[in-house]
């Protein structure tokens, strides 16, 4: 018989042997917290906010603090997250650390370029496979919650396809279908296809230097732009009583304009019946293992600012940008983004209206097309938005590959946008055979 004495003992020794295994590698970087900015520092960078202007116009190191900290300077909303965090396991990569990149100071390891006084990246994550090959912190903590800008564009398009696969949305038709307060405005007429593709026609595109443009008005109206006496109360009413000039038939050419996004994510409101930021929480957010809730810039009236004020970290960007990835159950326990959705990323656009803006050396270059709010995608299948001032979400399906970077302007010159063909080097580079690797 075994005597209770005997019991502790086998307890006990199971359980030194348990501490003594080595943990599994999850994301975090360290188990002790270090805050980020001292309470001088703080209050240093508020009082540097412009009062004549709108913030964003501090350059340099200013800016990449107003980056990673922008929930402390304008309201925001909330995006959820739900249930237990999903874990993404760690297999960094050597290979891609000292992969050497062609820089304007000669080819220098890409890990020591992020680290240089060349790079203005903030932070870079990519995972293959489900599991995180490199990282790399160098402006920033690895729990802090930067700004992406544009990226956000993906998320009112992502929302749309889930709702067209539904049957709750159909693109071929025109806007005024679903919000019939766009009747007898500039975007009546106009498909849902051709404002997620960019392609309205309407002389909007975005331009943050002239007040009086239609673009700036626009931003004003949501609170992104710096406020005067002519600004619309809200984007709402924006839209519904300002005449936007044609220029170009509706589908003949790419224009980009934060406008359409917010008229997508509109749509996505008046199906829904729900705030925009809602129902990112319940259709993706809520079901993707989130570390943390996400959150939209959100400076007037708490409208989303869905053209580009999401912030989130930015392992949960990676556990998103897994959605579109065979790897999905890493963190997904339901195929949230469809092969369907994939292949028409990948195969469905329309390469004319990239080809209509005659852009030097267009055809000589590796892109297909722009598609569903996403910039480019290329032959290789890489698909990549990016966002002002440097930041970037790339994922390619075929590779299952998520990379995301997040950076600042140095001056006006110079920002980490420059990251995307870096990043792109590094992997054509490391996956030229499409799943070789070596690990540490």
């Amino acid at each position: 018989m075994i005597t209770t004495k005997y019991k502790l003992s086998l307890i006990i020794f199971f359980s030194l042997i348990g501490a003594c295994q080595a943990p599994k590698e999850t994301n975090s970087t360290t188990s002790i917290f270090e805050s980020a900015s001292s309470v001088d520092a703080v209050r240093n960078q508020f009082s540097k906010l412009p009062e004549n202007d709108i913030w964003w116009t501090k350059n340099g190191r200013d800016m990449a603090w107003n980056f990673k900290n922008l929930h402390r300077i304008f309201p925001t909303v909330n995006v959820y997250r739900n249930g237990p965090v999903k874990e993404l396991e760690k297999e960094l990569s050597h290979e891609l650390a000292s992969y050497k990149i062609n820089t304007p100071k000669g080819q220098v390891s890409f890990y020591d370029y992020l680290h240089s006084d060349e790079s203005t990246t903030m932070g870079v994550v990519i995972s293959h496979q489900g599991k995180i090959i490199f990282e790399a912190y160098p402006r920033m903590k690895a729990y802090e919650k930067p700004i992406y800008w544009s990226v956000a564009k993906i998320l009112p398009a992502t929302l749309i396809r889930i709702y067209e696969e539904k049957g709750l949305i159909d693109v071929s038709l025109p806007i005024e279908t679903y919000i019939s307060d766009l009747n007898g405005t500039s975007f009546a007429g106009i498909s849902i296809r051709n404002i997620l593709d960019m392609a309205t026609g309407l002389d909007c595109s975005d331009n943050y230097f002239t007040k009086e443009s239609c673009y700036y008005l626009y931003s004003m109206s949501i609170g992104d732009g710096f406020r005067t006496d002519i600004a619309k109360d809200n984007p709402y009413d924006f839209i519904k009583e300002t005449i936007i000039e044609r220029e170009i038939e509706a589908g003949t050419k790419f224009s980009y304009s934060g406008l359409n996004t917010f008229v997508l994510a509109w749509l996505v409101e008046e199906v829904t019946n729900m705030p925009f930021q809602d129902a990112l929480s319940k259709e993706i957010w809520y079901h993707i293992g989130a570390e943390a809730d996400a959150s939209f810039l959100a400076p007037r009236y708490g409208i989303p600012m869905t053209h580009g004020g999401f912030i989130a970290n930015m392992q949960d960007m990676i556990r998103f940008g897994m959605l579109f990835t065979p790897s999905y159950e890493v963190v997904s326990n339901k195929k949230i983004i469809t092969d369907a959705h994939i292949d028409l990323i990948l195969n469905g656009g329309n390469p004319k209206l990239l080809q209509n803006l005659n852009i030097p050396n267009f055809e000589e270059s590796d892109v297909k097309h722009n598609v569903y709010q996403w910039d480019s995608v290329y032959d290789n299948d890489d698909i990549f938005k990016g966002g002002w001032a440097g930041q970037g979400l790339l994922i390619n399906p075929t590779r299952d590959i998520v990379a995301v970077f997040t950076g600042y302007k140095k001056d006006d010159a110079h920002h980490a946008l420059e990251m995307r063909k870096f990043l792109r080097e590094v992997l054509n580079g490391v996956f030229k055979d499409n799943d070789r690797l070596t690990i540490n």
